[in-house]
């Protein structure tokens, strides 16, 4: 585990200032990532509730009530019961490296900030219903008359040209929509959703690709752009292999739980004690996993020389590798096969992972001192750059940064202790 490395290099996104304006996880997943290659990211937040994960909860981070406060800033009693449980863990995953501006959009010195912040940045990424940010003047073509060079991100369920239009999307929604709780779960039980909000996950990632292919361009010719992600086109392009022999074949892909379609042997087996995943993806591997595990007559047969052969044998032969397998216990095989070359895994479980990982050397886990949570460790990004390390700052209290942020848009200290007066910014006590 690391702390805040030091950094030797500029971030490849430092100098970039980014308004999120979305909510939830595909949005804020992207700015994220953005935010660990060091852009500035802004997130705006609706006072006294904020990002809607805020409140998804269990399990929550921190003591009850210590961030806990009204729209003047004043912190609720520990234990009464406005107090907050603390921060959730869902909202701690996808909002480090950001600054929290509270503040009421529906007031009209609130919403001018915000198209004041807009207008300034160089990345706009929003997931509101289709027509709010227009009637907000907060959409692309306001943003862009005052901004010409402006990246702007609009992330939804089903797309801006979707029939019918508007239509809300959670992940799970869009799981069953795209295909892929159709093609997950027991070959012989019923569709299943993956454990994690994947759709949302693979949106951000788009948002986050898209993004940084327009700011190429906008930085080399000044001409912005708007970008346009949704999780259904997302989900249905993440699913590769499997949209593409739908479309060749013009059949549904079989549901094969964890095996593989067109790969054998690929997937999970039982061993004395524990599940482990054997992944035997080419004729040569499937070879040294027959030497490995004393089945050289495996590797002899005919029928099993080829891929193809293995998978239209696909019964005998993992029957075969199953029975071989549960002789002995996983730590057993798992040494033979690593050490034969043989790509093979352990079925863990996410503790059980992230401290594998972490303690086999791939500095999974870094600490950062939230304000109320204290000592938090936080899972980085899945890319790596090595020459600057990303920046590590603890995931915002609501409105921890409202003052801050207000004054440097230009905002009046007089301004802005009225707007808190009134509630429409929502300043932490931190």
């Amino acid at each position: 585990m690391t702390d805040t490395p030091s950094r030797t290099a500029p971030l490849p996104l430092a100098g970039v200032r980014v308004a999120d304006l979305s909510r939830v996880l595909a949005g804020p997943y992207a700015t994220m990532l953005l935010a660990d290659m060091g852009a500035e990211v802004i997130k705006v937040e609706q006072p006294g509730q904020g990002d809607d994960t805020r409140a998804w909860g269990p399990p929550w981070a921190g003591r009850p009530g210590d961030d806990a406060t009204d729209a003047t800033g004043t912190a609720d009693a520990p234990g009464s019961a406005d107090a907050h449980p603390g921060e959730s863990a869902y909202f701690l995953s996808v909002n480090r490296n950001k600054r929290s501006l509270a503040v009421d959009l529906k007031d009209p010195d609130g919403l001018a900030a915000v198209q004041d912040l807009c207008a300034s940045c160089d990345v706009v990424v929003q997931n509101f219903r289709p027509g709010v940010a227009e009637r907000l003047g907060l959409g692309y073509a306001a943003v862009r008359a005052r901004n010409p060079a402006v990246v702007y991100c609009s992330v939804s369920g089903f797309g801006p040209e979707h029939e019918p239009s508007g239509r809300p999307g959670f992940d799970i929604v869009v799981q069953a929509e795209s295909g892929l709780m159709a093609t997950t779960g027991p070959a012989e039980g019923p569709a299943s959703k993956v454990g994690v909000a994947l759709t949302d996950v693979l949106t951000g990632l788009n948002a986050a690709v898209g993004i940084l292919g327009a700011l190429m361009r906008a930085r080399a010719t000044g001409v912005g752009e708007d970008v346009s992600v949704s999780l259904i086109n997302s989900t249905l392009s993440g699913l590769v292999n499997l949209t593409q022999q739908a479309l060749v074949t013009g059949e549904e892909p079989a549901r094969m739980g964890n095996a593989h379609t067109t790969i054998v042997p690929y997937q999970v087996f039982p061993t004395d004690d524990a599940d482990i995943v054997v992944a035997a993806g080419n004729d040569a591997l499937y070879r040294r996993l027959c030497a490995a595990i004393g089945r050289d007559d495996l590797a002899a047969d005919p029928r099993y020389a080829t891929n193809r052969g293995r998978v239209a044998h696909r019964e005998e032969l993992v029957g075969a590798l199953t029975d071989t397998l549960r002789s002995r216990g996983a730590d057993h095989w798992m040494t033979v096969l690593v050490d034969a070359g043989v790509p093979v895994g352990r079925v863990r479980g996410v503790l059980d992972a992230l401290r594998t990982a972490d303690a086999g050397g791939d500095d999974v886990l870094r600490t950062v001192e939230h304000p109320t949570a204290g000592l938090l460790e936080q899972v980085r990004a899945g890319f790596r750059l090595e020459g600057s390390p990303p920046p590590l700052t603890a995931p915002p209290l609501l409105g921890q940064h409202s003052r801050q942020l207000l004054a440097e848009l230009g905002v009046s200290t007089e301004r802005i202790d009225a707007m808190v007066k009134r509630g429409t910014v929502q300043q932490a006590d931190t």
